[in-house]
């Protein structure tokens, strides 16, 4: 089990930098399965640039806390469908630790990528899997959440 190190700082250079797109699947075996052990139960997401390779991979942790949960490796994920309806939500990340900042995110997305079997996929998501996608992706283009973050006048109302 090789848990990797987890770059922070909103002027890390590799998380600044847009990734490159993978190849050759099988060129990434210990990558998948080091991102794997990586990845802690309540963690949701985990893009590649974060631990330090500027490849276009990203796992995500699709309908977390429930009994569908389920973890899906995404190579060269490409969002080609966003809704227009957007929402407002708090996000977190493994490189910004204990920082919590408002995102608007489209609703609903469609995704098409390959799996770790190079197959290609496709999953329309919507509410936080499309929210999760669309952080992890923003990481593969070098942007993170305190770029997208918006003042919501509601947020310290609970």
């Amino acid at each position: 089990m090789a848990k990797l190190k987890i770059l922070t700082g909103t002027d890390n250079k590799i998380l600044r930098t847009k990734s490159v797109e993978i190849k050759h699947v099988t060129k990434i075996a210990k990558l998948i399965k080091d991102m794997k052990d990586t990845l802690d139960a309540k963690d949701l997401g985990l893009a590649a640039p974060q631990v330090g390779e500027n490849v276009r991979m990203c796992l995500i942790r699709l309908n977390p806390s429930t009994k569908s949960e389920t973890l899906v490796f995404m190579i060269n994920p490409k969002i080609t469908e966003m809704d227009k309806e957007k929402e407002i939500g708090e996000e977190g990340c493994l490189s910004l630790p204990g920082l919590w900042v408002n995102v608007e995110r489209a609703k609903k997305i469609t995704v098409k990528f390959l799996d770790t079997k190079g197959k290609e996929q496709i999953l329309m998501l919507e509410r936080l899997n499309a929210r999760i996608i669309q952080h992890e992706v923003d990481h593969l283009d070098g942007i993170l959440m305190v770029d997208r973050a918006v003042f919501d006048a509601n947020a310290g109302l609970r």
